[in-house]
């Protein structure tokens, strides 16, 4: 499984745990609620259904509303398909939330873990945390490294961008610490005061945090049929 494949999956499987969604619904939860998916195409989501539909994870349902089949067949086209959680797809997505290991730290990996942390145990939040300040210390360090070598052939709206950069970075490293301060002290975010963090910055590849639930994305296109 393709890195990017998988934290599609892993979202997918997430959202479901929430409810039963057809595949027009999953767009744009996808697209809303979880801003760093909109780097996918809308062409990767019915393959990955059908991929956690083999595996036994979900299973396809028709549309519960019967006006709903009647309209489709008036109109020529098939009705929606609803995708439903199954045990087993439950079961996997809980050890895919336990999983702290390094693809965890990576930023549209996170970005997606995060989405999903009212879901997550504290211990396995915090390591998740930790893992990844610690992987933006990293690349922070490697930021100011490569700076101090090339800054005297550097032009001044490269150095600005580069400058940028590193602000990006220290910025979520700084929203991390806000973050790992409140799970210590095991206070609930909303009681935080830490807020969210910044959307991905283009320049650096940062990611801070996911748009709000009905924050504008791009139109959408017309309801989906099953594929």
């Amino acid at each position: 499984m393709g890195r990017r494949s998988g934290i599609l999956e892993f979202a997918v499987l997430g959202l479901l745990r929430e409810s039963p969604m057809h595949g027009y619904e999953l767009r744009k939860r996808l697209n809303t609620s979880l801003g760093v998916f909109r780097a996918f195409s809308y062409g990767s989501l019915y393959p990955c259904l059908k991929t956690l539909v083999a595996n036994g994870w979900l299973i396809e349902e028709p549309g519960n509303a019967p006006e709903d089949a009647v309209s489709a067949a008036l109109a020529g086209r098939r009705a929606k398909i609803v995708y439903r959680l199954t045990a087993e797809g439950k079961e996997h997505f809980e050890e895919l939330l336990s999983q702290t290991g390094p693809d965890a730290y990576d930023d549209e990996h996170f970005a997606a873990r995060f989405a999903f942390f009212g879901q997550t145990s504290r211990d396995v939040r915090m390591r998740v945390l930790e893992g990844r300040r610690s992987r933006l210390e990293e690349r922070l360090e490697k930021m100011r490294a490569s700076l101090a070598r090339t800054r005297e052939r550097l032009d001044d709206y490269t150095l600005e961008l580069q400058r940028h950069g590193m602000e990006s970075v220290e910025r979520e490293v700084r929203w991390l610490n806000e973050l790992i301060e409140s799970e210590r002290a095991g206070r609930d975010l909303k009681g935080s005061g830490s807020g969210e963090p910044a959307s991905q910055d283009t320049a650096t590849g940062a990611t801070g945090g996911l748009p709000r639930s009905g924050e504008p994305s791009r139109p959408d296109t017309p309801d989906d049929t099953a594929t």
